[in-house]
């Protein structure tokens, strides 16, 4: 349940608050009156997030995933612990495994030992069985949270879209530039965005204790989009016109091979293999009552947050004035 109005509200560590599904988490807890313990790598670049909450209500601590020992200090004391932390490609010493598999295992033990409640965000497309190094470790992840923790609420979302969002905005950035976007594969992956407050909520709700100890959920917009389509809604809002060029899978593998070793990595290998296969809510998953609506949250659609942060990349003048956008 949620916390009172006493002198000594529940403490929630939070793994990755400082990321950009973590700022939304954090702002919706401390909104909620919980005291909230933002764990990440850099808590001196988490300065952004001590607006969200009262005077003392947010406190910013130093942990690694890599390091048990960081882990441990960072739960101690807590309540309830949600983990965050994920990456979209490996750099250096933050790998798949030691991040999204080995870490929320332990992430999980320190909070078995503790006595807390646990969300564990997890990725739709988590499987064990994948090419995609991405999609295993997830998947081992969860595997190792049950493990320590049979308990433990775990999240799986669509691709997640919002004001830092590394899908929409990056392909956003491209169309300033680029005449022609890519299809990987010919772009008829689908997707099901959803909006990152939504998430947020999820993830707050849990913490609440209305989701059923134990339970896996997925969460999905309520559209189902292409990869292409996705693409030609950004283009739409942005107000320009761009060609398309499709890239086969093995084109884009060997394009991604190279890539992924670029600052940022605008595309790896994983990435092209996780393309292989839509990301969409499971029917498995809607049968058993586990979705957004299914906590009561009525999904966001992207025309109702897009164009509220792509406003930035408009094309102005005459190509904007004849689409009336």
């Amino acid at each position: 349940m949620p916390p009172s109005n006493s002198a000594s509200p529940r403490l929630v560590t939070v793994f990755g608050g400082s990321g950009f599904v973590g700022r939304h988490v954090v702002r919706v807890l401390a909104a909620r009156g919980y005291r909230v313990r933002v764990a990440c790598r850099r808590p001196d670049l988490a300065g952004h997030l001590q607006p969200l909450g009262g005077v003392g209500q947010i406190q910013c601590v130093q942990a690694n995933l890599r390091y048990r020992a960081s882990i441990d200090r960072a739960v101690e004391g807590a309540d309830v612990v949600v983990n965050l932390v994920g990456i979209l490609a490996e750099t250096g010493k933050q790998s798949f495994d030691g991040l999204q598999a080995r870490g929320a295992g332990w992430v999980a033990q320190a909070a078995s030992e503790q006595g807390c409640q646990m969300v564990q965000m997890s990725a739709i497309g988590a499987d064990d069985g994948s090419q995609a190094n991405y999609a295993r470790s997830k998947a081992e992840g969860e595997r190792l949270v049950r493990e320590a923790l049979p308990d433990a609420i775990i999240l799986r979302p669509s691709i997640v879209f919002g004001p830092e969002d590394d899908f929409f905005n990056r392909f956003a950035t491209m169309a300033r530039y680029a005449p022609v976007l890519p299809l990987i594969g010919g772009g008829h992956t689908r997707f099901q965005p959803v909006y990152v407050g939504d998430v947020a909520e999820a993830v707050a709700r849990a913490v609440d204790g209305d989701l059923t100890p134990g339970s896996t959920w997925e969460l999905g917009g309520p559209e189902v989009l292409t990869f292409k389509q996705c693409l030609e809604r950004m283009l739409q809002i942005v107000g320009r016109k761009r060609g398309f060029v499709t890239l086969p899978f093995g084109i884009a593998a060997g394009i991604g091979s190279i890539a992924q070793y670029a600052p940022g990595a605008p595309i790896t290998p994983g990435q092209v293999e996780m393309l292989k296969s839509d990301n969409i809510v499971s029917q498995e998953a809607i049968n058993a009552g586990r979705g957004l609506a299914d906590m009561a949250i009525e999904p966001t659609g992207l025309n109702a947050i897009l164009p509220n942060y792509l406003v930035r990349f408009r094309q102005h003048g005459q190509f904007e004035s004849k689409r009336g956008l």
